[in-house]
């Protein structure tokens, strides 16, 4: 591919799915300046992968296969040296770009528990929760995460249980 149809092809997923992308960072990583980094990454991923795109998925397929791999990536080096905790996209919409003293204390009690019940989350399972979030159908998260649609919806309904029974136990299996 031309340096010129890849600058296009980079416009157009950029113009799409900026802030999916911007969210996913959001939910990969909650240091600002990290998160910076983490799409800055995403980002020169996305530009580079481009090269090789020959339209055998959707882009929206490719563009959500290179994040989410590039993010865990970014998750795994950030594990070996102590990573920060990881937020679903439900819980970034739930919370202020700054802190308001004035939240009520319960809500966020709430949210910090469900922020560690999503942490405990298997990487694949995360995932997983993370496009569904997003609206995407199984067929779409299978050809993401690599496995079957059937697969993706027992999993949605599996950690849905599983987070709603840990929720209210207090947050243990």
């Amino acid at each position: 591919m031309d340096v010129s149809a890849q600058e296009d092809l980079y416009g157009e997923a950029t113009r799409t799915y900026g802030a999916t992308l911007q969210r996913l960072a959001r939910a990969y990583e909650s240091d600002p300046d990290k998160r910076r980094d983490l799409l800055q990454d995403i980002h020169l991923a996305l530009w580079l992968s481009l090269e090789k795109y020959e339209a055998r998925c959707s882009l929206r397929t490719w563009v959500y296969r290179v994040a989410h791999n590039t993010a865990t990536s970014h998750v795994i080096r950030q594990h070996r040296t102590n990573s920060r905790e990881l937020f679903s996209l439900e819980q970034i919409e739930a919370m202020p770009d700054s802190v308001d003293p004035a939240r009520d204390a319960g809500d966020r009690l709430a949210i910090e528990k469900l922020f560690e019940l999503i942490h405990q989350l298997k990487p694949l399972e995360r995932d997983v929760m993370l496009l569904y979030l997003e609206n995407l159908d199984a067929a779409s998260i299978a050809e993401i995460t690599g496995i079957s649609a059937v697969h993706v919806r027992v999993l949605i309904h599996r950690i849905k249980v599983i987070l709603t029974r840990r929720f209210h136990k207090g947050g243990h299996s």
